[in-house]
């Protein structure tokens, strides 16, 4: 694998735009929310794409699944930091939407990846 061929993954390209997505949600967040949950959401959209990247770059099948696994342990974080924001009134369920429909999509596509290196073991 080169080292940069994860640039060309569309989980990772999906990963991306949904970190710029997040920080515009962050942006939309309340200053007092900003520091502690706004802080929490940009570590968790930040690791999904990193784990995707270093594993890529990692040898062997197993390290790589075990990368893509936090990377969706990732996804778990922010989905769950999302919902924060809708259910205490900090953020719409408008404006997260799109943010989840890209979460729903990155985990699919995680999960496939897993399965598929699975087998590969």
């Amino acid at each position: 694998m080169e080292s940069q061929g994860y640039l060309k993954l569309i989980m990772w390209q999906k990963s991306m735009e949904l970190v710029e997505f997040s920080y515009a949600l962050i942006r939309m967040l309340p200053v007092s929310e900003s520091e502690c949950l706004g802080s929490q959401m940009r570590r968790a959209v930040v690791s999904i794409p990193s784990n995707i990247a270093e594993g890529y770059t990692r040898y062997g099948a197993g390290e790589y699944t075990r990368f893509l696994k936090i990377a969706l342990g990732s996804c778990a974080e922010l989905e769950t930091q999302l919902q924060i924001c809708v259910r205490t009134c900090l953020l719409t369920e408008d404006a997260v939407c799109k943010a989840a429909d890209l979460l729903v999509e990155i985990k699919r596509m995680l999960n496939a990846s897993i399965r598929t290196l699975r087998r590969k073991k």
